[in-house]
This record gives C-alpha cells, structure tokens and sequence, in this order.
C-alpha cells in the first residue's frame, strides 16, 4: 500500500487501456431503438467493472428509457460526499464511410484513442474508475465518500433524469457533485469550465396544399411551402448577425468586464479557427469577440432544412410542406421555455398567406454558471496545475449539459466540470478521439483533486 498512483498508473497503463477498449466496442447508441439491447449490456459492463473495483450497492436502477447506473463506496467518516456524474452512451456513427477506422473497434493512432465514445463521454467516465482503483490499491481506502450515477440517456437530452434525480433526492444527496463531459481551452492547456449555454429546440413545419403539385400547371397561383419557409428562416437573424426575434434578448446577462478582460488574456485564436475547420472567415454577433459569442452569447442555429424532391435529378413539383430544425443556445437568465414562445410567436408573423405554419417544441435546458472562487472549483485548478505543470485557465463552454442545473437546483449542491477533452477531437461526428496524454495526466488530476477535497472544503 506504499506505492503511489503515479507508479500505478505507469504500471497499469497498458491494461488500463485493454478495459477502455472493451467499454467502447460497446455500441450504445441511446437514440436508435435497434441498438437498446447494446445500451443495456454497456451499462451491465460498467457496473461489474464498478463492483470489481470495489464499489458497493451498485445497481441498474430504471427509468422510463434506459437504466442509470448507480454506485457507491460510504465508509470514510466524517469525510466530504462526492456525486460523480457521466453518461455511457453515445451519438450515431453516421455517416460511418467518413470514418478512418471503424466506429466501435478501437485504434491508436498518433496518441490518439479512436473510437465513438472515447471523448464523448466513456473514455472521461473510465477514468473516474480507474482514479478511484488507483486511490484503493495504493491507500487501501478513498480520502472521500463517493456516489456514481451514470445515465444512458444524455445524448437524446437527458429525458428521464431530472425526475430520476428528483425521486431520489436522499440517494444522491452529496457536499458536490463532478462531471467530467467538457472540454480543455487546447492540447496542453487545462481549464476549468464554470458555465454551460442553455438550450431550446424546436421543429417547423409549413403545409401548404393536400398534396405535391405539378410546378408548371399551378406555379404562380399558390404559395410554395419552401419558399415560404426560407422567408421565415431568413426573417430570423439581423444582417449583424443578432438574433431578430422580438424579445430574444430581453432577460441576457452580459458578460462582465472581468470575464472579458480575462478571455482577452487567452488572446485571439480566429486564425487557428479558421484553418481547423477551414473556413474563409468567422462570423457572427458583432460587438463580440468569437470565443465571447460561443461561451457567453445566445444563437439560434438552423440545423437541417428539408421538403420537396431530394433524389437524383429533376422532378419538377410544387411540394405540399416543409421542415427546419432549429436550436437555441441560451445563457443564464434566458428562459427555454419563454425563448420557445418567442420564436414560435416570430414564425406565425412571418409565415406567408397560402401556407399554415406549426412549431413543435422539442428540447429544453437551462444554462448554468457558478462562481468560480468556491472552494471546489479552486482546489480544480490546483490539482491540473500538478498533473500538468502549468497554470489552469477559467472558461465557459458553448454547449449545454441540462443535467447539470437539474443537480444544482434540485439537490442543491455546486458543480465542478473537470473535463479534459479537447474541442477538436470530433465528438459527434466521424473519427472521434482521445488525447491519450489528457488521458494519463488527467487520471493523476483526479487523484490530487480526491486526495486534496476534504481540506479544501473545511
């Protein structure tokens, strides 16, 4: 019990990696009926790996979708409580023939892990297990309490966790909770993430005749529903690049002149943006900078557009409807649900004579900021300052988590966001990756972070 983590990590690294493997090949993707025996066997493969290492009362506990993982280890006595949040599934694969190497069989390349999942979220929950084994086997016990509840449900919005959370407020009732599901400022660069963008999303739908019309025998006497629906896509952004819906920003909080001073001090990256996702020039909110507009503004982004003939060639009709999809990123203060009533009441203003339009309300989530001198946040900072010999930065991050506000609010409790992806490892999309070195050193922050918990929260 005299061996440091470090030395066990060292020794462990090779198998460590072998078991990641094994977590990955799993393909449990949340959002495709026809993988829900795939979801079920993934979560009975981290609960054994959760018993294995000694974690007690671990249990599939079930929820109108997918089953949430739950586990804990409760004998270090007078000691803080820990929520340790992350999710086991993943998003589709498609499309799967811009992929390097197959989706869901591991490989390394450059020091990168490849695979669905690896950064988003299974490699960063694999390695909440692997820091605890580590504490474990070299202490024999935890310096804190601990709860795990990972849920299968996160990339479809978290749909049945908030009330998860709320029937089992005493369960999970903890001093934090720690999600690790963000990501780091750059390779080489730790930050701690304090706020999440909210989100609201929505479906339009413009129906305009019974059916499908022949383009030459009634175009120019009725409305086409796709015409009708680019008017009011377009109706939607002003040319600086705000948001044109009525009251849209009538309840944001701007970012403060602190925040901005301290974002400034990272100093521009709108070059290296611009040649990672080779663009000839970014865009967006004027008065902002872009890392101001994607961490402490409010968007609505057109997703997909579709209606009419989409095969090969021409078909010359007149189509009877047409769809968008539509999401929201909100900041603290903007209300999803207030948003979804805005945009729908700018929709039925802008729809055109000869066309009904309809706003299916879909996802909804609230921003989240918390304050970054607590205690928890700042003891964060220190244990990446360890792992990675340099100072942690402070950021927010453009995407949204609803879960997190749910654990704030309802059990009433702060939220540390130790991430340590990286934006540019494609997480959502083909080749998703995982820096391996993020991996090493990020197992070594957690350890300082567990082992240092309790004097920083006294």
């Amino acid at each position: 019990m005299t061996q440091s983590f470090d030395t066990y990590f060292e020794q462990q690294r090779d198998k460590h990696l072998r078991e990641l493997f094994e977590f990955l090949r799993f393909p449990s993707i949340s959002t495709q009926p026809e993988h829900a025996q795939d979801v079920a066997a993934c979560a009975e493969f981290l609960s054994d790996k959760m018993r294995n290492i000694g974690f007690e009362n671990v249990s599939l506990m079930p929820t109108k979708g997918h089953p949430v993982v739950y586990g804990d280890w409760l004998h270090a006595e007078g000691k803080p409580t820990v929520l340790v949040y992350g999710h086991y599934d993943v998003q589709p694969v498609d499309p799967v023939e811009l992929w390097d190497s197959a989706p869901f069989e591991p490989e390394i390349r450059d020091g990168k892990l490849y695979a669905r999942g690896a950064s988003d979220d299974k490699g960063q929950v694999f390695m909440h297990l692997k820091a605890f084994e580590a504490l474990f086997e070299t202490n024999g016990e935890l310096p804190v309490n601990v709860k795990f509840c990972f849920e299968g449900e996160e990339e479809i919005g978290s749909l049945n966790l908030p009330e998860f959370v709320r029937q089992h407020q005493e369960l999970l009732a903890a001093d934090i909770v720690v999600i690790s599901d963000t990501t780091m400022l750059g390779p080489d660069m730790p930050s701690i993430c304090y706020g999440l963008r909210g989100l609201a999303g929505l479906q339009v739908d413009v129906k305009g005749a019974k059916g499908d019309l022949h383009s030459g025998l009634y175009g120019g006497a009725i409305q086409n529903p796709l015409h009708a629906l680019v008017h009011i896509l377009d109706s939607m952004h002003n040319d600086d690049g705000s948001v044109a819906v009525e009251g849209f920003y009538n309840s944001v909080t701007d970012l403060t002149p602190d925040e901005r001073s301290a974002y400034a001090t990272l100093g521009s990256n709108d070059a290296e943006l611009m040649k990672e996702l080779d663009v000839p020039a970014l865009y967006g909110e004027a008065g902002y900078t872009p890392r101001e507009r994607i961490w402490g503004r409010p968007t609505l982004e057109i997703n997909g557009v579709y209606g009419g003939y989409q095969g090969e060639g021409t078909k010359t009709v007149i189509p009877s409807e047409a769809h968008a999809k539509i999401t929201c990123r909100l900041v603290p203060a903007q209300d999803p649900d207030d948003i979804l009533d805005k945009v729908e009441a700018h929709v039925q203003k802008h729809t055109r004579p000869g066309v009904k339009s309809t706003v299916i309300k879909t996802d909804r989530g609230n921003a989240y900021l918390t304050p970054f001198n607590h205690p928890a946040i700042q003891l964060a900072a220190e244990s990446y300052a360890k792992a990675y010999g340099k100072p942690a930065s402070f950021s927010r991050m453009g995407g949204s988590i609803p879960v997190v506000d749910t654990f704030s609010s309802v059990l009433n409790t702060p939220v540390v966001l130790m991430g340590f992806g990286l934006e540019s490892e494609n997480f959502h999309a083909p080749n998703e990756h995982f820096t391996l070195s993020n991996f090493d050193r990020g197992l070594r922050t957690l350890c300082y972070y567990w082992l240092g918990l309790e004097d920083a929260l006294r």
